[in-house]
């Protein structure tokens, strides 16, 4: 995904997952780097690091912590 569908995708889906717990963020857009610790930031959210997913592609890791 490209920015900012990926910050869009992760403030729709994160009330999904029960408190605690981490959503993924699977972007190949290396703006989202940034954008997705700065989502974190701005809503509260924990941004645990980021890793890479099955396909290779840059994986983002936010827990939910409200």
């Amino acid at each position: 995904m490209l920015c900012p569908l990926p910050v869009i995708h992760l403030g729709r889906r994160v009330g999904e997952v029960p408190v605690g717990e981490v959503v993924a963020v699977v972007a190949t857009d290396v703006a989202a780097r940034t954008d997705v610790p700065a989502w974190c930031r701005m809503r509260g959210q924990e941004y645990v690091g980021e890793d890479t997913a099955a396909d290779g592609s840059p994986r983002y890791l936010v827990r939910r912590t409200g």
